[in-house]
């Protein structure tokens, strides 16, 4: 055939492309259980951070137990404290055919609130009861998403996780460091008269140090107003579906 012939162009082009896109999904298939893995470890990692197991506490941990922290490692140690978790109904009821794990937030949220599964995941500390809370919203300019661990009572929070897709460096990604995060340690979510109030983030709010624990209040990121009521849009959200679990629980 000849080669400056147009035929020899198209079947060479065609050639390429059949040749690329097979091994584009050869190579798709065979990292994909790696990337789901990768997945599973973050998550389970954000969780455990929450309740004060952060990176370092938890390579501490399989030191001294002459390990290495990896995969395996961190689904032992999130297995051993989370030995509770559920998919609920609005209701407050377990949905028993779902498994709380494996939820999208991201597809979850989505659909009417009347079909959404709402998972917690419940661990053991030294004794201590934690609720973990998965949350997903919107910030400025794309989703963003985390978890908010509460103590046993319900109301006091232990630690916060939070997460973005696109918001602005030094600004509304602020969100994901720990001078951010440590904030809401120590919040309550329900007022002294038992009333869910959740945590607003506020500018100005007299108390930049959060030193008052009591008033539902954070110190909101300077600049990043409209990420700072994106984290307070979904704290109140994906909280409030909890309120019948933890009316449940507190009757037990």
């Amino acid at each position: 055939m000849d080669r400056n012939s147009n035929l020899y162009t198209i079947l060479f082009a065609a050639v390429v492309v059949t040749v690329s896109a097979i091994l584009l999904s050869l190579a798709v298939m065979f990292l994909k259980p790696a990337q789901e893995q990768n997945v599973r470890q973050e998550k389970m990692t954000d969780i455990l951070y929450t309740i004060g197991l952060d990176k370092e506490a938890l390579n501490q941990k399989a030191k001294s137990e002459g390990l290495k922290l990896n995969y395996q490692q961190i689904e032992k140690y999130f297995n051993t404290y989370f030995t509770e978790q559920y998919a609920l109904k609005t209701d407050g009821s377990v949905d028993n055919n779902v498994n709380a794990f494996d939820i999208n937030m991201k597809a979850e949220v989505k659909k009417p609130v009347d079909a959404q599964r709402f998972p917690i995941f419940i661990a053991t500390v030294d004794g201590q009861k934690y609720y973990v809370i998965p949350l997903y919203g919107k910030g400025l300019w794309d989703d963003i998403w985390g978890y908010i661990a509460l103590e046993g009572d319900l109301n006091t929070v232990k630690g916060v996780k939070f997460g973005h897709k696109g918001e602005t460096p030094g600004l509304g990604a602020e969100i994901t460091k720990k001078w951010f995060e440590n904030q809401f340690k120590g919040e309550k979510i329900y007022d002294k008269d038992g009333t869910f109030r959740g945590i607003t983030l506020l500018k100005g709010n007299k108390d930049p140090e959060n030193k008052d624990k009591e008033d539902h209040e954070v110190d909101a990121i300077s600049g990043s107003t409209l990420t700072s009521n994106g984290v307070t849009n979904m704290l109140q959200e994906r909280l409030k579906h909890y309120i019948p679990f933890f009316d449940k629980m507190r009757k037990k």
